[in-house]
């Protein structure tokens, strides 16, 4: 079965093409890093338009690497929640528009769900259960995975996401958008002992607490007036970070059984993180499954794998699939009206 997937939950314009869940024919990524960074985050307006003018293009360029025409296809799986609202309205209109023109059905597709199976196309011989991290700008979550139908989560941030919280507290710290990547370049050179920035532990529950953490980066940026060493203060924040991340999946595992932890969402793509869960979780008898940077950001082949399964469960959506910009409905379902 080849799927044909569409993503624009935010600022990334891709499309892939994906066979039977866990091969992966072509993926395209356009970003708009560049437009983004001279106003320092993403403004939603440009990026909606971005996307209109780049959706097309990209869409045959993945068909064309993949040598797949629209004959070819069994099926369109496109992001439809949750995500900037103007952009998910650009990729499901589109993907509309192509089933009805090439008789093709549809299906939309949760975009954390797309995360946690980019664990699956990255080690296709993952089996059910596992616990995944989907860490990313807008998300920081644990899902409890027990089979490509049923999702669960088991602990989420109460305020801001991870990667929310790296992305400002660069900007606190002078470094230009995106800030992600700057403060990993920066912790590699640094001590994360250097600062004790708090962590948020909130007692035994699974979920997670950021806002404090940027706090605590503001008043020590305005106090230290340039005293300590960016590469300190990057270390020592992302280690405030990821030490709650990596104990509370872990935790969450062992609460669940499971003995197998993924990770997803661009925060994930931090090679940092991905190190540390690698080594905590074989210490803890476990094993961890880790996507390459690619498969971490958002791109269309995690949401054609995941469209796959719906389709092989005879589940599609028709032409009243609509756009939410929040999460308001269980993981697995489509969120559309299922035919």
């Amino acid at each position: 079965m080849n799927v044909l997937g569409i993503e624009t939950s935010c600022d990334e314009t891709s499309a892939a093409v994906v066979r039977d869940g866990v091969a992966v024919l072509s993926s395209v990524v356009a970003s708009q890093a560049d437009l983004h960074a001279r106003w320092g985050g993403v403004v939603p307006e440009a990026a909606s338009r971005m996307h209109v003018e780049r959706l097309l293009p990209v869409i045959h360029e993945a068909l064309g690497d993949a040598r797949v025409d629209a004959g070819q296809l069994d099926g369109i799986a496109v992001t439809n929640r949750p995500g900037l609202v103007g952009a998910l309205v650009a990729g499901v209109a589109c993907a509309k528009a192509l089933a009805y023109a090439w008789d093709k059905p549809l299906v939309g597709v949760h975009h954390v769900v797309g995360h946690v199976q980019a664990a699956r196309l990255a080690e296709p011989s993952l089996e059910y259960p596992y616990v995944c991290l989907v860490v990313s700008g807008g998300h920081t979550e644990i899902i409890l995975a027990e089979s490509d139908a049923r999702l669960s989560t088991m602990g989420r941030t109460r305020d801001d996401a991870a990667g929310e919280c790296f992305d400002k507290c660069a900007r606190l710290m002078g470094l230009p958008y995106p800030g992600g990547p700057h403060i990993e370049r920066l912790a590699a050179q640094g001590d994360p002992k250097a600062i004790p920035f708090p962590r948020a532990w909130l007692g035994d529950s699974l979920d997670f607490s950021f806002s404090g953490l940027k706090t605590a980066v503001a008043r020590f940026v305005k106090q230290d007036a340039g005293r300590v060493r960016l590469e300190d203060m990057a270390s020592s924040l992302q280690a405030a970070i990821m030490d709650v991340l990596v104990v509370k999946t872990l935790r969450a595992a062992k609460q669940a059984g499971v003995r197998t932890v993924a990770i997803g969402g661009g925060v994930a793509a931090n090679r940092a993180l991905a190190g540390a869960f690698t080594r905590e979780a074989h210490a803890n008898g476990m094993d961890c499954v880790t996507p390459s940077v690619a498969l971490c950001t958002d791109n269309a082949a995690m949401i054609a794998a995941a469209g796959h399964w719906r389709l092989i469960r005879g589940e599609s959506d028709d032409m009243r699939l609509d756009c939410m910009a929040t999460d308001c409905m269980p993981l697995w379902h489509g969120g559309g009206n299922a035919s």
